[in-house]
């Protein structure tokens, strides 16, 4: 949780989003499994413990699914314009890369 008691991504990521939701494990692989999901983008550390993947899932909500080093799958969802910006910045983190 994050001071203002909403959830937060693990600090292996390289960045933050405000608006986050954290899903079951349960109703967040039934989101992303639905057809009308689609991968938008999948990453991970260069020392392969930690992926994450980007679902659209709406036409301005994405889902992201973060894979711990033991296997893990975490569900979050935020609204997609304060994801660019994640992006990027993934992109220009030197211990990550898109895989897909």
């Amino acid at each position: 949780m994050d001071g203002n008691g909403g959830p937060q991504l693990p600090p292996a990521l390289p960045f933050t989003l405000p608006h986050l939701s954290r899903l079951s494990w349960e109703l967040g692989a039934r989101v992303v499994d639905d057809e009308a999901a689609t991968t938008e983008s999948v990453w991970e550390r260069t020392d392969g413990s930690w992926g994450l993947s980007v679902y659209r899932v709406t036409t301005a909500t994405d889902i992201l699914c973060v894979r711990s080093p033991t296997g893990r799958e975490r569900f979050y969802g935020t609204p997609d314009a304060p994801l660019e910006s994640a992006r990027q910045q993934l992109a220009a983190a030197a211990n990550w890369r898109r895989v897909g």
